[in-house]
């Protein structure tokens, strides 16, 4: 490999241990004090790593540095900061959300495939995806990846994940851009029996792209995207309905019992408590604007706890895997919704009563 992409190890310091065993760790560079992956491969194609580096694709990991000694292959990449998408699941996504990250990978797929010649991930799962912040799914992990070559008539190394691995990378034919629609195929499958409620096709796309038989499955990256497409155009009433249900509030949208028992009195509590309002010296419509405002700010304590229309999104503590640190990313998106609530009924008041 060419000795340009040799990086100075001794300026990158290890600061946490990521997976020991798989040889990951969280590095620091010490003249910028950025952040970044160190990874040590023994199962590698030096190859894919060199394309990746010189052509960086948009929704994976930038390399940065990289050499090959020993037969192993050390890699500095970006850090992405986010959730595993095996964490999301287990937490229930939303069908907008899966829609999202179905179309974000297809994107990073054609991307690799439209290299010549086509780089096959052959490793897609849901601990294989990233979910950023700003809820991009993100595709890392580039181990078992190879070059797609048509005249191999079977793979001469069997790698991928069980339950997630095409046929053919069990010895059953080559690995081919219909292998990673395979795994995309049995990743969205996951991802709607996470989902409250999803339009039939889906199942019918699912089932399209997990065949057996690489010919009977879609033929590449954009057909299964014009597929998605359909879906989710504007004259398609199942996703109507989700986009609806999306803003049904916290505590009926699962339809659970228990919950809507304890959010019928909740809410009616709020609803009287603010309509009834009563302020020394404020009457009429002055009145009625502290009457809406004080629901507005009830509500926003409701919608900013239980994620409503994913609002923790704005937060990044929200995300993080300590429950203490995202319950207190949670209080200070609480706080700032309802110190804006405040403010701003504040300046109605100044500006149009009179209010001081």
């Amino acid at each position: 490999m060419d000795p340009t992409y040799h990086p100075n190890n001794s300026n990158y310091k290890t600061i946490a241990i990521l997976n020991e065993s798989h040889g990951i760790y969280l590095v620091q560079n010490q003249s910028t004090n950025r952040i970044f992956v160190k990874k040590i491969l023994d199962v590698y194609n030096p190859d894919i790593y060199k394309k990746l580096y010189s052509t960086p694709v948009p929704g994976t990991p930038k390399i940065i540095e990289f050499f090959e000694q020993d037969n192993q292959l050390t890699i500095i990449e970006e850090y992405i900061s986010g959730t595993p998408l095996q964490e999301k699941l287990q937490e229930g996504v939303r069908y907008n959300d899966v829609m999202s990250y179905i179309t974000d990978l297809c994107s990073v797929l054609k991307r690799l495939h439209a290299f010549t010649p086509p780089i096959i991930h052959r490793d897609i799962k849901p601990s294989n995806i990233i979910i950023t912040n700003f809820n991009r799914a993100i595709l890392i992990d580039f181990n078992a990846a190879k070059n797609f070559s048509s005249a191999a008539s079977e793979d001469t190394r069997l790698l991928g994940t069980q339950g997630y691995a095409a046929p053919e990378q069990y010895g059953f034919g080559s690995s081919s851009p219909q292998t990673d629609v395979y795994s995309l195929g049995i990743v969205l499958k996951e991802m709607l029996t996470s989902c409250q409620q999803y339009p039939s096709e889906l199942d019918r796309i699912v089932a399209k792209c997990t065949q057996m038989n690489p010919k009977e499955r879609y033929l590449n990256i954009n057909e299964l995207e014009r597929a998605l497409q359909a879906i989710s155009s504007p004259n398609n009433t199942h996703v109507k309905q989700d986009s609806i249900k999306d803003f049904i509030p916290p505590g009926f949208r699962t339809l659970t019992p228990w919950k809507m028992i304890i959010a019928i009195p909740v809410y009616t509590l709020i609803l009287w408590l603010c309509l009834t309002l009563e302020v020394k010296n404020v009457y009429g419509l002055a009145l009625w604007v502290e009457r809406i405002f004080c629901l507005a700010m009830f509500l926003s304590i409701i919608f900013g706890f239980f994620n409503y229309r994913d609002i923790q999104r704005f937060i990044p503590l929200c995300k993080h895997k300590n429950p203490v640190v995202r319950f207190l990313g949670s209080a200070i998106l609480v706080v700032a919704m309802v110190f804006t609530l405040l403010i701003s009924m504040i300046l109605i008041e100044i500006v149009f009563f009179h209010v001081t």
